[in-house]
């Protein structure tokens, strides 16, 4: 039974109604009993055996969100990954590759092309040098990660809350500001699955207070990188593209955040371009295309787009989010892994799918 949280990311107007229960929601809401039902029936069917669930056989961490649209997920498993490395552990990262042309398990490398693997696991790939797999199904991508590199001590697993076919030893729910919206199922709200439901820990918006619910929150803070990175890798500074016109362009669940942060910084966006998240950018030119040489305005997008747009667009400017989270997260984290890698054994841990 396919997981029922893989949607498209909304419209903005569907995104807006999803903030209120207004005429829009409550007109939706009797088509979010039967996915509300799906939803309840397939977790049960986990629960009991029914459907079958594998675990890794090593510490899996699974990071995800119960709405649909982006909430950082990817930024804050580079977050983890890198923390993890600095504790001198040997992470590895499975995904599902969403918007990839390839169907197969395959091993993510720093030069695969972002079409064949996924942007957000190309992304990983790039910048964080750990060993990353994709494929739909995360348990076929666990078992080639560890057959490819069985010296892995911590799996982490980009996105698959919902993916209850893999367990998993810890679970992380970010949210983005939006919180749970006006807390309905989709399609009369944003929820992929019921809130609160049980995680090991919530991350959100220092900006925003948590949502209800038992499970240990933190807060987390985001915003751009004052330098934006060129193809070749070498660094461009924020502050000097101040006073002249620029070009940004974002293909994410939320292009605006993106928008929002680079005037913030101080830049002034003469021209957005807002594309749907996961934008392949096949046959993409820019308006500005054409124009006198040193005339073209700088054209800035997202680390995520990057990985696609430079075989297009060389010269364009890739400006990283950064993500800090709370100390007392990590704290927490390294507290429950020493117990889990210090177990004797990880290879029949007790069947956890999710939420329960």
């Amino acid at each position: 039974m396919a997981a029922p949280g893989l949607q498209p990311p909304p419209s903005a107007g569907l995104a807006r109604a999803w903030q209120s229960r207004g005429l829009a929601a409550w007109a939706l809401w009797p088509v979010s009993l039967p996915y509300g039902a799906l939803v309840r029936l397939r977790r049960a069917l986990y629960r009991n055996g029914t459907l079958r669930s594998e675990h890794p056989g090593r510490p899996t961490i699974v990071v995800g969100n119960v709405i649909a649209g982006g909430a950082g997920k990817t930024p804050v498993v580079m977050a983890l990954v890198e923390h993890l490395k600095a504790r001198g552990l040997k992470p590895g990262v499975v995904s599902r590759g969403y918007g990839r042309s390839t169907a197969d398990c395959r091993e993510v490398l720093a030069d695969s092309p972002a079409s064949e693997v996924g942007d957000e696991p190309a992304l990983i790939a790039r910048n964080c040098g750990v060993p990353v797999f994709v494929d739909r199904q995360r348990t076929s991508a666990a078992r080639a990660l560890l057959a490819r590199h069985p010296g892995i001590d911590v799996i982490i697993c980009d996105d698959g809350l919902q993916h209850l076919a893999l367990q998993r030893d810890l679970e992380v729910c970010v949210f983005n500001d939006q919180g749970v919206g006006n807390g309905l199922l989709l399609p009369a709200g944003p929820l992929r699955e019921p809130w609160p439901r049980k995680v090991d820990w919530v991350l959100h918006p220092d900006t925003t207070p948590p949502p209800a619910g038992t499970a240990p929150a933190f807060a987390l803070q985001r915003g751009l990188a004052n330098h934006a990175v060129r193809a070749d890798g070498s660094s461009v500074p924020l502050p000097s593209l101040r006073g002249q016109p620029v070009h940004a362009l974002a293909a994410i669940a939320r292009p605006e955040d993106f928008f929002g942060m680079l005037r913030a910084q101080g830049l002034t966006l003469a021209r957005t371009t807002a594309l749907p998240d996961h934008h392949d950018f096949t046959g993409f030119t820019d308006p500005s295309d054409g124009a006198a040489p040193g005339t073209q305005m700088p054209l800035l997008c997202t680390a995520k787009d990057a990985v696609k747009l430079w075989s297009l667009r060389p010269d364009a400017l890739a400006v990283p989010l950064e993500v800090r989270l709370d100390l007392g997260f990590f704290a927490a984290l390294d507290a429950r892994l020493a117990v889990l890698l210090g177990a004797a054994s990880l290879s029949s841990p007790p069947a956890r799918p999710s939420g329960d």
